[in-house]
């Protein structure tokens, strides 16, 4: 049974640039604002079945906000309709609904009225609602005296606790301590086993694969896939990972066009210099990653092949030189750290003016961001020029493991 029925939605606001704020300027520019149309929704259908809880996935201004306002009927759509069977308990906003003015239990009685519920049917659900929220000591007291988190135990203890058919939550279980929010995804749990229906917005993806029967994608107003959680989710993933690298490529293919001056030297911000040390005798120019087919890039799949090109000039001569690479994750766990000593690569007869490259045939990181460490010095560790994370690179996978690399295994299971 069909429990929300969207059809063919669409919904457009218009976006004024000019704020008219005093009653002579709302006269004299009236009807010559400039404004401009923005669709935050394009045609969009979708059918929730009851028992069902569904996701809606999407990075900000995808619209998954605004398709769940238009179920809840706060606002209405340009176009098209949405059907909705059944009573609806929504959780939108963190306190909608509120009176900061108001204690607690007044609180209470006037979010559950708003919802639905009778005086009588609050006063049963009464002790429910405030052993649900933790907030027995409080719940006498204003709520402008409430932390973000108290706010938002009493609206979820609300929200689940007046028996809805379905319940619509928009980002909201991200707020509040690590053990309420088990406390309310396990609440969530049992009114899945209920056959409640609900409907969740989150970017908590790991929740949402838990939670959810399916998932809907949407990007820039449209669905993009909807269907089983963990399939959808993965496909955000790697979609969100190579826009992440293809930003990450143009800003690095940017800085490096910027910073090509004729004489090679590199400029720093006084920030830059914070990480870099050394005498400069022999100074690092500039890095530069390139794929197995010579294209400069800075995201790769895991397991592709990586050249990395760093130039340097020699302003002393120099015999005694060690050149280094290291890869760390973003959060300074070292992934992986060599240098031509290590690998018995002896560094002689150097140009003014050269490259180094460093082959790696597989990446084997897992997905993420990872900040690269360049060095050049001394066999006994002086630095000519140390250059710590001041260079990026991106790793999407079809695989969401964990940790730091992928280590080739195989399962065997008797």
């Amino acid at each position: 049974m069909v429990l929300i029925d969207v059809k063919n939605v669409t919904k457009k606001f218009v976006l004024k640039k000019e704020k008219n704020v005093t009653l002579k300027e709302k006269l004299i520019y009236r009807g010559k604002e400039k404004s401009e149309e923005f669709w935050a929704l394009k045609d969009v259908s979708c059918q929730i079945e009851a028992g069902k809880t569904v996701g809606l996935i999407g990075k900000n201004g995808s619209g998954k906000s605004t398709l769940l306002k238009l179920m809840t009927r706060i606002m209405y759509p340009t176009n098209g309709s949405i059907k909705i069977q059944g009573r609806v308990s929504s959780l939108l906003e963190l306190g909608a609904g509120f009176h900061t003015d108001f204690t607690g239990m007044e609180n209470i009685y006037m979010n559950a009225s708003i919802l639905g519920l009778t005086k009588k049917e609050i006063d049963q659900k009464l002790q429910s609602i405030i052993e649900f929220s933790e907030l027995e000591e409080f719940i006498n007291n204003p709520l402008r005296s409430y932390s973000s988190g108290m706010y938002m135990r009493l609206a979820f203890s609300v929200a689940i606790n007046v028996n809805p058919d379905i319940l619509l939550i928009d980002e909201v279980l991200s707020v509040g301590d690590t053990s309420f929010q088990k406390k309310c995804i396990n609440k969530l749990k049992e009114l899945k086993r209920q056959g409640k229906t609900i409907v969740i917005v989150s970017h908590d993806n790991h929740t949402m694969e838990i939670l959810c029967d399916e998932v809907i994608w949407l990007n820039k107003g449209k669905i993009v896939k909807s269907g089983n959680s963990k399939v959808v989710i993965n496909e955000y993933l790697d979609f969100m990972a190579e826009e992440d690298g293809i930003r990450l490529n143009n800003q690095k293919q940017q800085q490096n066009d910027e910073s090509e001056i004729e004489n090679d030297e590199v400029q720093l911000s006084n920030e830059e210099e914070k990480n870099r040390w050394g005498n400069r005798e022999i100074e690092l120019t500039n890095l530069k990653l390139y794929n197995d087919k010579a294209q400069e890039i800075y995201y790769f799949t895991s397991g592709e092949k990586v050249r990395f090109k760093i130039n340097y000039l020699m302003h002393k001569n120099n015999e005694d030189v060690v050149f280094g690479i290291a890869i760390n994750t973003i959060d300074g766990i070292k992934c992986y750290g060599t240098n031509t000593e290590i690998d018995n690569i002896k560094v002689e007869k150097l140009s003014s003016k050269g490259t180094v490259y460093i082959d790696i045939d597989s990446l084997n990181l897992i997905e993420g961001s990872y900040l690269i460490d360049i060095a050049v010095h001394k066999l006994d560790g002086t630095a000519y020029d140390y250059q710590v994370g001041k260079y990026s690179f991106q790793v999407k996978s079809n695989v969401h493991d964990v940790g730091i690399c992928k280590l080739k295994h195989e399962w065997i299971i008797q």
